[in-house]
């Protein structure tokens, strides 16, 4: 993964208002559906022809957002987003989001075994976005062999943890707990 530094334009940036609550899942969706309408913010992000790119952005509320480009073929791996809610949205191509319709336990284990019918699949073409609660656990990805995709992500509070998933069928084990200090 190569992580882009360039600066967003102003427009880019949506001042929280201190004091304020904390942001909803469907306040991040309104702005994460704003910036992704934002022709100059989108245009500012460089493309890598193999790594993913992002720009963080300041999201409403203290939020944590990220515009991010998305190659032919990339993709996030399972993965979720502990306990922060969230919202994306696509700017440009096409992403696919599998994710589950179950809630887990958040800690305490390393394999589960899924029940049948919790699978869920979303094509999030140009336009299309969602919100989604706290340990929500997806994969996002890029399946087109030649046309970037560019989306905007929003979570809040920001991010304290994700925790990365395999999948082998039915089973799902936990591989990895990332913090912000292994971002950086």
């Amino acid at each position: 993964m190569s992580a882009s530094v360039s600066t967003p334009p102003a427009s880019a940036t949506h001042a929280s208002t201190a004091g304020s609550a904390p942001p909803t899942a469907a306040e991040l969706l309104e702005f994460v559906r704003r910036s992704a309408a934002d022709a100059e913010l989108i245009a500012s992000l460089p493309l890598d022809p193999e790594g993913r790119t992002w720009v963080r952005l300041e999201g409403p509320g203290g939020s944590e957002a990220w515009l991010i480009g998305w190659p032919p073929g990339t993709g996030t791996g399972w993965h979720d987003h502990a306990e922060s809610v969230g919202a994306f949205f696509t700017a440009a191509g096409s992403l696919k989001e599998n994710a589950l319709a179950a809630r887990l336990p958040t800690d305490g284990w390393k394999t589960l075994e899924l029940s049948e019918g919790v699978d869920r699949e979303r094509e999030l073409t140009v336009g299309k976005g969602r919100a989604f609660g706290q340990n929500h656990v997806h994969e996002v990805l890029n399946e087109s062999t030649d046309e970037h995709a560019v989306s905007v992500h929003a979570y809040y509070p920001p991010l304290p943890r994700i925790r990365r998933y395999s999948r082998t069928g039915a089973v799902l084990r936990l591989e990895s707990v990332e913090r912000p200090e292994d971002w950086q």
